[in-house]
């Protein structure tokens, strides 16, 4: 047997920081984690019908928009804030902690504007940021991808539109597992102290979108050969009203009415 097998490995690697692909990971995994819960999301809490969700979230989102009114936002705050209550409390902290960093980071955008003297419009934009992405959030929180689909077609929304979305969501999805992979063996290849680690970046991204070239063309040929020609249909087409749907279409007109009431004041 040779004689440096018989020797004993005293080998210490240094140390290094990896706090890059760390957060990577921890990134990519927080991203897919959404995507999960809200694809296997069960409608068990609003079972309302995502197309009466979808256009009345759009026109909440209108008229908050167009409104001037501050009394006005300020009611619908209250009624997100009120419809908020009823999710669970893991839902809560996670479209609260949105809404309040996006709204605080529009505060601080708006501060030179607040030493100006425009202190009004500061505070009015802020809060129709909060009450914008607390809408969006409720409504991704509460519905899934299949039904808003469903529903964007049921809206006569063009099926183009559609299928970039729906491919979107699917890529995002797909990719980030692929990419989540790369960087675990990054991770575990990565013995001792590597100065050229960041480097390794744009090996990644390379690779990335070499297999983000091989998935669309496999995508392409799979939907040619299933006759795919880029319309969609609903499969169950009956629309079921129930008294939740009813009680939902009566407080948004009581909302357009407000809103037409606050602005002709």
């Amino acid at each position: 047997m040779p004689e440096w097998l018989l020797k004993e490995e005293n080998y210490n690697s240094k140390s290094d920081k990896d706090t890059f692909i760390s957060k990577s990971i921890l990134t990519l995994l927080g991203v897919l984690s959404r995507i999960r819960t809200q694809s296997n999301y069960k409608e068990s809490r609003f079972k309302i019908n995502s197309s009466l969700k979808v256009t009345f979230t759009f026109i909440l989102i209108l008229l908050i928009s167009i409104t001037k009114s501050f009394m006005f936002t300020i009611v619908i705050n209250v009624y997100l804030l009120a419809i908020l209550s009823m999710m669970t409390g893991e839902e809560i902290i996670k479209i609260l902690k949105i809404s309040l960093i996006m709204s605080a980071f529009t505060f601080v955008i708006l501060i030179p504007a607040t030493f100006w003297g425009n202190g009004f419009s500061s505070v009015m934009i802020t809060s129709k940021v909060f009450a914008t992405v607390t809408a969006v959030n409720m409504f991704s929180h509460s519905t899934r991808w299949n039904s808003i689909t469903s529903a964007l077609k049921r809206l006569f929304i063009p099926d183009i539109f559609i299928f970039v979305m729906d491919i979107t969501i699917k890529y995002i999805f797909m990719l980030g597992e692929f990419s989540l992979n790369m960087l675990y063996s990054l991770k575990l290849r990565s013995v001792g102290k590597n100065k050229r680690k960041y480097t390794s970046l744009s090996g990644i991204a390379g690779t990335m979108f070499i297999k983000s070239k091989e998935m669309a063309e496999d995508m392409y040929s799979a939907m040619e050969c299933r006759g795919f020609t880029g319309e969609y249909h609903i499969v169950n087409n009956k629309f079921k009203f129930t008294f939740l749907d009813f009680l939902y279409i009566i407080i948004n007109i009581g909302i357009i009415f407000i809103f037409i009431y606050i602005e002709r004041a």
